[in-house]
């Protein structure tokens, strides 16, 4: 296979993984009715007077299934992480023991899994697309390399290539959906 083709088809991988990867993260941070310290990956707070992630100004862990323990560095970030958990709109009522922001997180209702269900359904075929967008524009690479001169055995057996890429990173974003979903209605 020429380089070109190698090129072409390592480009459209990569942007394959990338789509798998992204729908993880963004997987991680629906809610299953279970705590996870990723449910605040997003959430920033303003440290003196730069806006920061908060997971670096403090340590968040969760003791148990319901609960998100934020531990801070210094005292005096209690307040603007209480305040910067409340602005994120997560749905989640943080208090402080002076020492700690902890947050219960309370159990689904059936309404919220199923609206949950259809989100990750939605996230689920936006990777899809991004997937078949790959495979798409490294065929259409290959075609203006066989008018190039490359031959059509070799541009036949690069598309084939492309589509069990395109496969294997399908079935792969169907498990992450199956097992996100099995843990969302799970009560």
């Amino acid at each position: 296979m020429n380089e070109e083709v190698q090129m072409f088809m390592d480009d459209a991988k990569e942007r394959m993984e990338n789509a798998v990867k992204h729908l993880d993260q963004v997987l991680g941070k629906l809610r299953a009715g279970k705590a996870s310290p990723q449910l605040l990956a997003d959430v920033k707070v303003d440290y003196y007077g730069a806006t920061t992630p908060l997971s670096q100004v403090s340590n968040i862990n969760t003791p148990d299934g319901q609960t998100i323990r934020v531990q801070p560095w210094e005292k005096n970030m209690i307040e603007p992480i209480e305040k910067a958990i409340m602005n994120a709109n997560l749905g989640f009522n943080p208090s402080n023991n002076g020492e700690a922001v902890i947050i219960n997180v309370p159990p689904l209702t059936e309404e919220r899994r199923k609206e949950l269900v259809k989100q990750v359904k939605k996230e689920s075929e936006d990777a899809k697309v991004s997937i078949r967008n790959a495979r798409r524009d490294a065929n259409d690479e290959f075609k203006k390399l066989k008018n190039e001169g490359l031959s059509e055995d070799e541009e036949k057996r690069a598309e084939e290539k492309v589509q069990d890429l395109t496969n294997q990173h399908i079935e792969k974003v169907e498990e992450l959906i199956d097992a996100k979903e099995a843990e969302i209605m799970k009560v």
